[in-house]
């Protein structure tokens, strides 16, 4: 079964386009080297909770949304290995300094595939 990262993370609504750019980057660097899949999305229809929800989570301010996200791999151990990789890759820039986000209100987590169905059309 499939390995999947997920990462939520609020982005101000004015940095926005400069997050996109960032984001195709990171596409692009985790797919050379290896995930399977990238997929970054924009809050859309994501409704406040009464106990949690994604805006608390990432303790979202007024203009900020939130970016979910999430990178498949066939295993931990292909993770590990592309990750690496990844961390290890010049070009994306982990700099807190010049993030178009607030990096300490995002987390992640790796997560073990116990159903994946596809459509069969």
């Amino acid at each position: 079964m499939a390995y999947v990262d997920g990462f939520i993370l609020p982005v101000p609504e004015g940095n926005l386009d400069a997050y996109k750019k960032d984001a195709k980057l990171a596409a692009k660097v985790w797919l050379e080297h290896g995930a399977l899949q990238y997929c970054e999305s924009v809050a859309d229809d994501v409704p406040a909770g009464k106990s949690t929800d994604f805006h608390k989570a990432v303790k979202r301010k007024d203009g900020e949304t939130v970016i979910f996200a999430f990178a498949v791999y066939r295993n931990r151990k292909h993770r590990d290995d592309v990750m690496k990789k990844v961390m290890a890759d010049p070009r994306l820039k982990m700099d807190p300094a010049t993030m178009p986000f607030d990096g300490k209100r995002m987390f992640w987590g790796g997560f073990k595939t116990f159903i994946d169905k596809k459509s069969e059309e």
